[in-house]
């Protein structure tokens, strides 16, 4: 099998080229194992991200002939001929497969990704019923894993656009019976939700269903019905 993979070096290639290369076509290799065999035993200066290998940590996402993929999930087998890697489209590439997620980071800190409670706080814990954790249990499955950002035609075009996994992630304290938070004001701006033109992409992309899709139309509904009624929000 020949993997054909994404090089790029800073200071020495002025664009990133292809490097292909030679692999073992096993069975129950993914194609992270693939990259591993490269790295440890054909050209150790290959640069990629991974931690866990197991589909949790959402560190080694890359493209995959195209396609955002997590590389420890997708295997040699599911393709008949070269494969093609590259790195998340949408990301500066520091280096190879390598790209800075800064960017990703600083959106995901505009939704105030934690619980916003006023006044003094219960001496008791936050108690919820089933039906209370099933509201926003959904969208709280997010890995970080940003194939949803690279799958985005608007996040690609528009680096200001907030993205589909912040969205998500404000959506699941929205739905948070033990939240107080008001996110409206970031998420109704015009790099919020209303830039996304509702591809469903992101949705595709997701390893772990969270739908960012769903969740950013549902708010679109929110936004649209506070503008028209005067918006209460009930406080635990």
């Amino acid at each position: 099998m020949i993997l054909r993979v994404s090089r790029y070096r800073p200071g020495v290639d002025d664009a990133p080229v292809f490097q292909d290369y030679e692999v073992p076509d096993r069975e129950d290799w993914a194609i992270l194992d693939a990259l591993t065999h490269i790295k440890d035993t054909v050209d150790g200066t290959l640069s990629f991200r991974w931690s866990c290998r197991m589909g949790i940590c959402g560190s080694c996402g890359m493209n995959v002939n195209g396609e955002p993929k997590l590389t420890c999930g997708t295997f040699l087998t599911d393709y008949s001929g070269p494969v093609t890697v590259e790195p998340l489209r949408g990301f500066p590439v520091i280096r190879d497969l390598v790209v800075d997620i800064d960017p990703f980071l600083a959106n995901l800190s505009k939704v105030s990704p934690w619980l916003v409670r006023e006044g003094e706080e219960p001496e008791t814990e936050f108690a919820q019923t089933p039906e209370q954790l099933e509201a926003y249990k959904q969208y709280s499955m997010c890995i970080n894993c940003m194939l949803c950002y690279s799958a985005c035609p608007v996040y690609v075009l528009d680096p200001d656009f907030l993205g589909p996994a912040a969205i998500a992630l404000a959506q699941r304290y929205n739905l948070d019976s033990r939240d107080m938070g008001d996110r409206f004001d970031v998420l109704s701006a015009e790099e919020g939700v209303w830039g996304c033109t509702f591809v469903g992409e992101c949705t595709s992309a997701c390893p772990k269903h969270v739908d960012p899709a769903e969740a950013i139309q549902r708010y679109k509904l929110t936004a649209a019905m506070r503008s028209v009624l005067p918006f209460t929000r009930r406080r635990s």
